[in-house]
């Protein structure tokens, strides 16, 4: 496709996932030329195709983020608990804490000071791990659920920049045939 029909929709590639970009259409005949035939239906199509692409790929990220979303709060939770229980682990005083058992279900526990903390890795699987081990595995896990986050809102902002361009491209083409059927007509 020529340069002066089509212009990238965004000068930088912006998004982590290789998202492919949309490009937006400047010259709708000069396009329809290049397309090789004048058949407004078959170009819609197609761009309808890459957009329902585009709206999967946006669903899938942002579920992606809402499960990271929902995973954070509970990784900083436990790393604050390690991070007590690392601040207690030299002392004699036992900690008296209630903890939850199941959806508002509490229980009253007494914990000595200990140097060994177990921790779920999900998919039912409970590790033990030594304080420092704990604190290292989730401050990485944090750091890591963190920048994910960051980049699924990149590719989400991605996508919607490059979905609108689609809409657009799918009204001036779609235009442009009522365009020309009006034309068409008057001759």
């Amino acid at each position: 496709m020529a340069s002066s029909v089509v212009a990238d929709a965004s000068d930088k590639n912006e998004n982590s996932s290789n998202i492919p970009k949309a490009s937006f259409v400047e010259d709708v005949d000069e396009f329809m030329k290049a397309e090789g035939n004048e058949n407004p239906e078959a170009t819609l199509r197609r761009f309808d195709e890459q957009h329902q692409k585009y709206k999967f790929m946006e669903y899938n990220l942002t579920t992606k983020k809402a499960r990271l979303k929902s995973q954070i709060p509970d990784i900083k939770q436990s790393l604050d608990i390690v991070k007590y229980l690392k601040s207690k682990k030299d002392s004699t005083d036992v900690i008296q804490t209630n903890f939850l058992l199941s959806d508002q279900l509490y229980a009253k526990a007494t914990i000595p000071p200990t140097e060994k903390v177990c921790l779920w890795l999900g998919a039912n699987v409970m590790l033990e791990y030594n304080l420092d081990d704990a604190d290292a595995l989730l401050t990485k896990n944090l750091d890591a659920a963190t920048s994910s986050l960051e980049l699924v809102d990149n590719d989400l902002g991605f996508i919607r920049d490059q979905t609108t361009t689609l809409e657009v491209n799918m009204a001036r083409v779609y235009n442009w045939d009522v365009k020309k059927r009006q034309t068409s007509k008057k001759s």
